[in-house]
C-alpha cells in the first residue's frame, strides 16, 4: 500500500474557486488514493462541494476560514493582514509539519512572499524561482524563473540552474538532464553580462550539471535541453507568449475547418489527429508551477484553471514529496556552497 499523503489545499484562491478546488481534489484522489487533503476555506461552501464527490470521502479535512487573499492584493498587504487567510494557513501547515506540500491558485506575489515568510529559502539559496513545464517536440522542458526575479544577477542564474536540474530528475524523471541558458544567441560574446558570467561560472562548476550553454527562444519548443534558465521578466513574457500562442494556433484551426463545406468533411477524418494535438498542447496537462529554493513544497496552480488543471497542480505536489525533492535540493546545495567559497 502507497504511503498516505497529506497535501494542504487554498479552497478560496483562483479565479474558479472553491469549485475547481474540490472538483480537483476528487480528480487527483482518484488518480491516487493515498492522497489526503486539508481543506482551508469557508466551511459553508466548502462542506457541500465535498460531500458531492464520492472519492473524497474520509480523506478531506476541512479548516474554516473566512479570510481571503485577493488577486488585487499587493504581496505586502496580503503578509500583513492575510494571517489567517486561506492561503497563508495551507502554507503553514506544510511548515509545521502537518502536510507534505500546499496548492493554491490564488495571487501569485502573495503566495510567493508568504511561502518566503513561513518556510525561508533552503542554506545557499538567495532567491527562490517559479519552475514548470513546457511541451516540446521531443516531451517535455522545464523552465525558471516564471516571474518571481524580475532582475536577477549571474550568481541567482547559476542557483537557478542547479534548482532547476534537481527538479528535472525529481519530477521528470530525467537521470541527467541537460541546461541551458537563455539568451539573444549561442555565440559566447552575445547576451547581458550576467548570463556571461553565469554561463562562465556553470563551465567551471565542478557540480554534476550537464551545462550545456545558450540557447535561444525558438530551443524552448524544441526540447534542445531538458532545463531552460533566465530571470523572471523574460521567463514570464516567454511563458505568456507561449499561451497565446497556443490559443491562436487553436483558432487558425477551428477557424480553417469551418470555413467550406470539405473543409468540415476534413475534419471528420482529420478528428481523431487533432484531439490528440489538443491534449498535447493543452496548458491545463502543465498546470502546476513549483516554488523552488524552499524549506518546503509550495505549487501554484494557474488562476483560471478548472478542475482537471487543479488536479494535475496537487499531481506536481505529490510527485515532489514522493520523490525526496527537498533532500535532493539541499544536497545539491550543500555540494555548491564550498564551491562558491573556493572561487
Amino acid at each position: 500500500m502507497a504511503e498516505r499523503l497529506t497535501i494542504s489545499l487554498d479552497g478560496m484562491g483562483g479565479d474558479n474557486a472553491p469549485d475547481s478546488v474540490v472538483e480537483g481534489a476528487a480528480i487527483a484522489r482518484e488518480r491516487n488514493p493515498a492522497l489526503r487533503f486539508l481543506l482551508y476555506g469557508d466551511e459553508a461552501r466548502l462542506k457541500p462541494l465535498v460531500a458531492a464527490q464520492s472519492h473524497l470521502a474520509d480523506c478531506v479535512e476541512i479548516r474554516h476560514t473566512d479570510k481571503v487573499v485577493a488577486n488585487t492584493d499587493k504581496p505586502s498587504v496580503a503578509l500583513r493582514s492575510g494571517k489567517q487567510s486561506s492561503m497563508r494557513l495551507a502554507i503553514d501547515a506544510v511548515q509545521s509539519g502537518e502536510a507534505d506540500s500546499a496548492v493554491s491558485a490564488g495571487n501569485t506575489g502573495a503566495l510567493m512572499a508568504m511561502a518566503m515568510f513561513g518556510l525561508r529559502t533552503i542554506a545557499g539559496v538567495e532567491r527562490p524561482a517559479i519552475c514548470s513545464f513546457f511541451p516540446t517536440e521531443r516531451g517535455e522542458t522545464c523552465m525558471l524563473d516564471l516571474g518571481a526575479n524580475v532582475a536577477c544577477d549571474a550568481e541567482n542564474l547559476v542557483q537557478f540552474a542547479v534548482m532547476g536540474e534537481a527538479f528535472a530528475r525529481t519530477a521528470m524523471g530525467i537521470e541527467k538532464p541537460t541546461v541551458g541558458l537563455l539568451n539573444v544567441g549561442v555565440e559566447d560574446l552575445k547576451g547581458k553580462d550576467e548570463v556571461k558570467l553565469a554561463a562562465a561560472a556553470l563551465r567551471e562548476s565542478t557540480l554534476p550539471i550537464e551545462f550545456k550553454g545558450f540557447v535561444e527562444g525558438d530551443d524552448i519548443a524544441c526540447g534542445t535541453v531538458d532545463v531552460v534558465v533566465t530571470d523572471g521578466f523574460t521567463g514570464n513574457i516567454a511563458l505568456k507568449t507561449a499561451e497565446g500562442t497556443s490559443r491562436l494556433v487553436s483558432a487558425f484551426l477551428r477557424e480553417a475547418f469551418q470555413s467550406s463545406l470539405m473543409a468540415k468533411v476534413g475534419y471528420l477524418f482529420a478528428r481523431r489527429a487533432m484531439h490528440k494535438l489538443r491534449l498535447r498542447v493543452d496548458p491545463r496537462r502543465y498546470n502546476g508551477a513549483v516554488l523552488l529554493g524552499l524549506n518546503g513544497i509550495v505549487v501554484k496552480s494557474h488562476g483560471g484553471t478548472d478542475s482537471l488543471g487543479f488536479a494535475n497542480a496537487i499531481g506536481v505536489a505529490a510527485d515532489m514529496a514522493t520523490h525526496g525533492f527537498l533532500a535532493k535540493m539541499r544536497h545539491d546545495f550543500e555540494q555548491l556552497r564550498p564551491a562558491e567559497t573556493g572561487r
